[in-house]
């Protein structure tokens, strides 16, 4: 059963900007602290961004600054608006809880940043 569908990744160059996408079941988009995670290949996924089901947001240091987490309750989704992005932002991008519910990933979107 899908959980979690994120969107909007793509090829960017550096210093671009780029929205991603987490649409899930309202019980789980308005209920739970959600996150937006990547993963390199061969790297372990890391935490990029929380946000509450209050708006209270929490950053890595590696994008505080240049990443925005957001959500919208009426459409049961989470975004997170990158800007100037770095070649080291190349990722799959995913979202689930904080902390992670195993079966909530989606398949991800891939971010490319490159000139």
């Amino acid at each position: 059963q899908v959980q979690l569908v994120e969107s909007g990744g793509g090829l960017v160059q550096p210093g671009g900007s780029l929205r991603v996408s987490c649409a899930g079941s309202a019980n789980i988009i308005r209920v739970f602290v959600m996150g937006w995670y990547r993963q390199v290949p061969g790297k372990q996924r890391e935490l990029v961004a929380t946000i509450t089901s209050g708006g209270s947001t929490n950053y890595a240091d590696f994008v505080k600054g240049r990443f925005t987490i957001s959500r919208d309750n009426a459409k049961s989704t989470v975004y997170l608006q990158m800007n100037s992005l770095k070649p080291e932002d190349s990722a799959t991008y995913y979202c689930n809880t904080v902390p992670i519910m195993p079966n909530y990933w989606g398949q991800g979107t891939q971010v490319t940043v490159s000139s």
